[in-house]
């Protein structure tokens, strides 16, 4: 037989660099944080170090996607203005969408809004996301997220616990 080990004949070809995290510790969550204004990210992040999440904060929509091509987070917040294109569309969500369900549940996404309200549910459904937070309730972030992160995952424990046991290998 004649078998050819693939091997890359570049440093390029394994460019890890763009990897979000080094070495991660499985029991820990990731949180990335996708937001332009620097007083609202800080909040962000600090209420989330709090959870305990490990937080990167990208500040373009290419270092975010890549970030998103290399690593499963299980937070996302994204402001619906981040970066956004000449047509206002918001590539980050965009990308979310496009995840396939199995994948997608395992993200909880946060969208940071001026103009929808805080835990406006029919809105979460609409842009699909886990939440959404109005700016004017950036104080209060820490307590929304500790207590929605909790009822999501109560919710989906059911579906969570079948994935692992049957479809995960």
């Amino acid at each position: 037989m004649n078998e050819k080990k693939i091997t890359p004949t570049s440093e390029e070809e394994l460019d890890y660099s763009a990897r979000p995290f080094s070495y991660q510790d499985r029991t820990l969550q990731t949180a990335m944080v996708c937001v332009s204004d620097s007083v609202i990210r800080e909040k962000i992040s600090d209420a989330l170090k709090t959870i305990d999440f490990n937080v990167i904060e990208p500040t373009k929509i290419k270092e975010a996607l890549k970030n998103l091509n290399f690593h499963t987070f299980n937070l996302v917040a994204v402001d619906e203005n981040f970066d956004a294109g000449h047509d206002g569309t918001n590539q980050i969500l965009k990308y979310l969408e496009s995840l396939s369900m199995a994948i997608r549940r395992k993200i909880f996404v946060v969208l940071i809004s001026a103009n929808l309200a805080t835990m406006d549910y029919m809105y979460t459904l609409n842009k699909s996301v886990n939440l959404i937070v109005n700016k004017e309730d950036i104080a209060e972030i820490g307590l929304i997220l500790k207590k929605e992160i909790e009822e999501n995952e109560y919710f989906y424990h059911v579906f969570k616990k079948f994935y692992h046991k049957y479809v995960e290998i």
